[in-house]
């Protein structure tokens, strides 16, 4: 009956007449009879009866629908019955009876299929009976004994499975959502330490650090949560937002509680949800994504920042070798079910992120179901990133200094690293990117979230409570990119504006959380970051993290405290930056000089009183002698600026050199040394390498020019290997950039070599740059290297080099030179086996296999492409200057034609001088400056071909090394003595161009200038000689093809062997060999024809035989037709020679009759040779076969 009415008042929309009526009109009889059972424990037995009943369904789901109702009479009646029977005073294990307690426990387990199967068949029903259990065992908190209720709320969550669809799972957090909102969270969770003796309280810390089963029992309601959120964080994206925003907003809630405002409560509360940290760690490969690390890890070298990619995101083997070795990590579930890990390998594979230490005893890593595919869990987007670290930055910033230190100290170096590396990427996450980025990002978010919320929120399910709190979540995390409470989603200016100072503040919070955690890590592991003098990993990622202050957008008021954190930095380790190598001081000089071109001028004053301080330092590290090293730096920093063209701002540069300058005049202490005269020489040589910045700019968009540009500057800088090492550097980086990985992969040679020279002449390496001599020849220019000044604090050494070496390796395999990666192993191998580094050398004898593999693939496939070339002229001395009359053979990509690379000049100098003055010159004959009108600029593009002589031919095998290390070209300009270009074959003269360059390719630039041109002029019969021994050379060419290609093989043999009058090779046969005409030519040169006639033929041979085996049957007549025109041929020839005509003419018949072409066909094509040539038939070629026969 009160089932009926309840839903009926329902239906009738009276259900706040209930709400009155439980309120201010529910009394809970006592009942006349002692032993009587009390309301809610009648209440409760009839409930579950109900429940329990498999047949009405009906009145079950009114119940379930309606269980508000009722849970709310069973909390009211229960909290009557102990104020009446005054049973409030009692402990709370005495409250009720056991048999009440078994009742609701009984209860408790007939609604859970209701909710778990059930919930597709009724959502509404099992999602009310979901909340309202968890409001009434909320309330149980607060009248019954806490660890049976911990007990039912455990006994619950078990019901749920991780196999869960998104719906259940939901469930799971509202209802973990609404019992965590119980008003006394805090103590229900925090054990009573202080009534331990104060050994076992010190013990007890232990367990604060990992989600472990100790843990989860003394942190009962969090200890759940965390855990529930750790496999949330393995599924899909509404799972994971649901449960992030559930533990943000409770973070939320105790930092705005006024009952816990001091700052010893605060430090308690955050170390509840310490292991976030190990959550966090776990997932590090998620939160920091690639893209974000690559952006945190564009630290201070090349070198580095691939180390920093390296440890988290190498595709490469290394890492996924160490990865495996990992102890996977993680927790069992409090229900004891543990989950099997589906990893998804996100984005990163990672050798750096390791479990937190202490989870390594129950490890079954919590992984995705099988519901959420992998590719659901392995990004986190920006929100869900954000979030997390919000709430660790809370916990970082609120948690006492002691348990933090301890914590720290739980970690192996590697672990610490990453805790280090979760700061960093929170300067990343957090930066300041500036107001129209942040109106962008505004305005894409309301047309994603606002457009769709006011449509779905006509939807049935949106209109139930969680929709709505998923909407509220929403807001209240206003923006993907902002955690901002911001809930009138509008787009006026006004809101910008605010929107933008919120996300300033929080960059400004975020900014001093960080610098105030490194400089307690610092002061904490001092010992640690000096050993090795400070050049150690952990060292490198304390100044990363520095450095990515200075990178990451930051406000005035927070740079104000970087740089007086940079201050004490360099203080406190200076010989991390003074002595040994030079990575942290270069990365440190670069970073300050750029804020040194800062817009706001308290930056641009600090920037420089912080490079000032660092000269100062340097002066006084090295005993007050000299500041060389930072001086150095500086200078490469402006040079490593100007080839980034990251230097704008010319003046305010010059206003903070200035700045410097005052600096070193009025620094008393300093007056009597040399200290003030080295600063303005200093400033002097920056102002002088800024002279450069005007021109780069010029060019920035002139790649060729740019390199030559940059290339003069390291030529420049002979003496200071440092600079020349800073622009060879720049160059690799341009070329890699445009695509061009072969110039690249020069430059690294280059710079590979100039320091194995270095370390050669200081006795360090056995072998100088002459061990890079086979892999290009250019290297020579590295030996030119002289021993002055630049050479004192220059702080190379074997490992710079084998990090060099292997650049090298990675460069020429993207390059496709596989052939040379052979030679730069010979120099890394023996390092490693010295120092005996077995894993290295595994990887490397790894690669060297694979490029070997790689050379027999392309060497099969021929589908490698090694470069166009090309020569290009310039005319026009208004508009290229020196450039002018000067002539460059260019390197261009794979199968680059003439016309794209005209296409390109074109427009590249179109741009710079107007499309109307640029004219190119398509022929190939000499270009005489006087005929060109001086109002255009010229450009002259010719096809060249790289050009050997016969003998390096035959030493040149393989594609490759007639591609590689050449430094001569030709191309060919046909003529006629008549003027005209082409005329018959009688009259067909050649002009053959050869083209010497200054160096070989492929070197550091694109582009070399010419600095030797030799003519030839070739004569009709030449011309003959000279097509036909081409046409040989490609049919020898195609018949030693491991796989033939059979199309090209008749493409060329039908060109061969068709006799057309005046085409083909009989055409020069019937102009040069006949009676008539042989004696109007030199003897000499009539035989060199016909014994390439000799060699034409017996390609032929050859290569019909070969065509004869590859064909099939419906081919078989189209082959004898090029057998027959093959005779036909053959015949001819032996007409016009004359000589022993009847032999070879009967000749090819008698091959032919044979059965076609076996062994005897040689024999019988040396006939016609001899026919051909004239030599007698029983000379030598015919003495082969019996007289007899022929």
């Amino acid at each position: 009956v009160l089932l009926h009415i309840v839903s009926k008042c329902h239906e009738e929309g009276l259900d706040h007449y209930l709400r009155s009526f439980i309120k201010y009109v529910f009394r809970a009889e006592k009942p006349s009879v002692t032993q009587a059972k009390m309301t809610h424990e009648i209440l409760v037995l009839s409930m579950a009866t109900i429940l329990k009943q498999s047949a009405d369904f009906l009145a079950i789901n009114k119940l379930l629908k309606y269980s508000w109702f009722f849970f709310e009479a069973l909390a009211k009646s229960m909290a009557m019955y102990l104020l009446e029977e005054n049973k409030i005073k009692l402990p709370r294990g005495q409250r009720f009876p056991d048999s009440y307690q078994h009742a609701l426990h009984s209860l408790l387990l007939a609604i859970i299929p209701h909710v778990t199967i059930r919930y597709n068949e009724i959502p509404e029903e099992s999602r009310n009976v979901n909340f309202s259990l968890a409001n009434f065992l909320k309330r149980c908190l607060t009248f019954m004994d806490r660890g049976f209720v911990f007990n039912l709320i455990n006994d619950y969550i078990s019901g749920f499975s991780p196999k869960d669809p998104k719906l259940l799972v939901e469930y799971k957090f509202e209802f973990l959502q609404t019992i965590c909102n119980h008003e006394h969270y805090i103590p229900l969770n925090l054990p009573m330490t202080f009534s331990k003796p104060k050994l076992q309280r010190v013990q007890d810390v232990n367990l604060e650090y990992s989600l472990t089963d100790e843990y989860c029992r003394h942190h009962f309601l969090v200890g759940m949560l965390l855990r529930e959120a750790s496999v949330a964080l393995q599924d899909n994206y509404d799972i994971r937002y649901t449960a992030i925003s559930v533990l943000k907003n409770l973070l939320i809630k105790h930092a705005f509680d006024n009952r816990y405002q001091h700052k010893n409560q605060q430090a308690k509360i955050a170390q509840l949800y310490l292991p976030l940290f190990g959550l966090l760690l776990e997932n590090l490969q998620r939160v920091a994504s690639r893209e974000a690390l690559y952006a945190c890890a564009a630290a201070s070298s090349p070198t580095s920042r691939d180390e920093f990619m390296c440890s988290f995101a190498s595709p490469s083997n290394r890492s996924s070798l160490i990865a495996d070795k990992d102890p996977a990590c993680g927790a069992a579930l409090p229900n004891g079910h543990a989950i099997k890990r589906e990893d998804s390998k996100g984005s990163l594979n990672s050798e750096g992120a390791i479990s937190s230490p202490d989870q390594s005893e129950n490890v079954t890593y919590l992984g995705s179901s099988t519901r959420s595919s992998v590719s659901h869990c392995s990004r986190l987007d920006q929100f869900e990133i954000r979030t997390l670290l919000m709430c660790y930055l809370y916990i970082v910033k609120m948690i006492s200094e002691d348990t933090l230190l301890s914590y720290w100290n739980k970690f192996s170096p590697q672990e610490l690293i990453n805790v280090l590396v979760l700061l960093e990427v929170c300067l990343f996450h957090f930066r300041y990117v500036g107001k129209r980025n942040i109106a962008r990002v505004h305005d894409a978010w309301l047309s994603k979230h606002v457009g769709t919320d006011r449509k779905s929120q006509t939807m049935p399910a949106l209109r139930s409570r969680a929709g709505g709190m998923q909407v509220r979540l929403q807001h209240l995390g206003s923006l993907e990119t902002s955690f901002t409470l911001n809930h009138n989603a509008g787009t006026s200016e006004a809101d910008i504006v605010h929107q933008a100072l919120l996300e300033g503040n929080i960059a400004t919070e975020v900014c001093l959380t960080v610098l105030d955690t490194i400089s307690f890590f610092t002061q904490s592991f001092k010992t640690q970051l000096l050993s090795n003098d400070g050049h150690n990993p952990l060292m490198r990622k304390v100044f990363d993290i520095h450095l990515a202050f200075l990178k990451n957008g930051q406000s005035e008021a927070a740079l104000k405290h970087v740089f007086a954190s940079l201050r004490a930095f360099i203080s406190k380790f200076p010989s991390a930056f003074f002595k040994g190598r030079v990575n942290m001081c270069a990365a440190l000089c670069y970073e300050i000089l750029k804020c040194c071109t800062s817009k706001v001028s308290s930056t641009r004053n600090e920037a420089s009183a912080l490079l000032y301080l660092l000269m100062r330092n340097n002066f006084e590290f090295t005993k007050r002698r000299t500041f060389l090293r930072t001086h150095l730096q500086i200078i490469i920093a402006v040079s490593q600026l100007i080839a980034d063209v990251a230097l704008s701002g010319g003046t305010r540069f010059q206003d903070s050199l200035l700045i410097i300058n005052n600096f070193a005049n009025s620094d008393r202490p300093m007056k009597a040394t040399a200290f003030p005269s080295e600063v303005k020489d200093l400033t002097k040589r920056i102002r002088t390498v800024l002279m450069a910045t005007a021109q780069m700019k010029e060019h920035e968009k002139d790649p060729e020019m740019l390199i030559d540009l940059q290339y003069s500057l390291a030529k420049s800088y002979a003496s200071t290997p440092e600079l020349r090492k800073t622009w060879l550097d720049s160059m690799a980086k341009i070329h890699v950039k445009n695509g061009d990985f072969s110039e690249a992969a020069m430059c690294y040679v280059h710079v590979a070599a100039l320091v194995a020279e270095f370390l050669h002449r200081k006795k360090l390496f056995p072998s100088g740059c002459t061990a890079f001599r086979k892999i290009t020849p250019n290297i020579d220019e590295e030996g030119a290297m002289k021993e002055d000044g630049g050479m004192m604090d220059v702080h190379y050494s074997e490992e710079v080099l084998v990090e060099l070496l292997e650049q090298c390796v990675d460069g020429l395999w993207k390059a496709e030179r596989y052939e040379t990666i052979s030679e730069v192993s010979k120099l890394i191998i023996p390092i490693y086996e010295k120092r005996r580094e077995f894993e290295k050398l595994t990887q490397l004898y790894r690669t060297l296999h694979g490029a070997y593999a790689k050379i027999l693939e392309v060497m099969h496939t021929r589908k490698r492409l090694l470069g166009t070339f090309f020569r290009v002229a310039f005319y026009g001395q208004t508009f290229f200057e020196e450039e002018d009359g000067k002539e460059y053979i260019y390197k261009e990509p794979k199968l680059t034609g003439l016309s794209e690379i005209s296409f390109r000049l074109l427009k590249l100098y179109g741009e710079k001088f107007g499309s109307e003055t640029v004219k190119i010159i398509q022929d190939s004959n000499k270009v005489n400056v006087k005929d060109l009108d001086p109002k255009y600029a010229h450009i002259q593009v010719t096809y060249v071909k790289p050009y050997f002589e016969d003998k390096e031919i035959s030493e040149r095998k393989t594609e490759f090394e007639r591609n590689h290390n050449i430094n001569r070209f030709v191309f060919e300009t046909p003529y006629t003595l008549s003027g005209k270009k082409h005329g018959s074959v009688e009259e067909q003269c050649k002009k053959r161009t050869i083209l010497t360059t200054l160096n070989s390719f492929p070197y550091v630039k694109k582009r070399i200038p010419v600095n030797y041109e030799h003519q030839v002029n070739l004569k009709p019969i030449d011309v003959a000689t000279d097509e036909i021994k081409d046409k040989t050379a490609e049919l020898q060419k195609l018949c030693s093809a491991g796989d033939v290609d059979m199309i090209q093989l008749q493409l060329k043999l039908q060109g061969c062997v068709s006799v057309q009058v005046n085409a083909g090779p009989l055409a020069y046969a019937r102009a040069f060999l006949s009676d008539s005409q042989s004696s109007k030519y030199p003897t000499k040169k009539v035989n060199e024809l016909k014994e390439m006639f000799r060699k034409f033929i017996q390609a032929c041979g050859i290569a019909l035989e070969l065509n004869e085996r590859l064909i099939k049957e419906d081919q078989v007549e189209y082959h004898e037709g090029l057998k027959s025109n093959f005779r036909d041929m053959v015949k001819e020839l032996s007409d016009i020679i004359h000589e022993q005509a009847r032999t070879a003419c009967q000749e090819p018949a008698e091959i032919y009759h044979e059965d076609t072409m076996h062994s005897p066909w040689m024999h019988d094509s040396l006939h016609v040779f001899c026919a051909i040539s004239g030599t007698s038939g029983d000379g030598s070629y015919c003495s082969l076969r019996p007289t007899a026969e022929i």
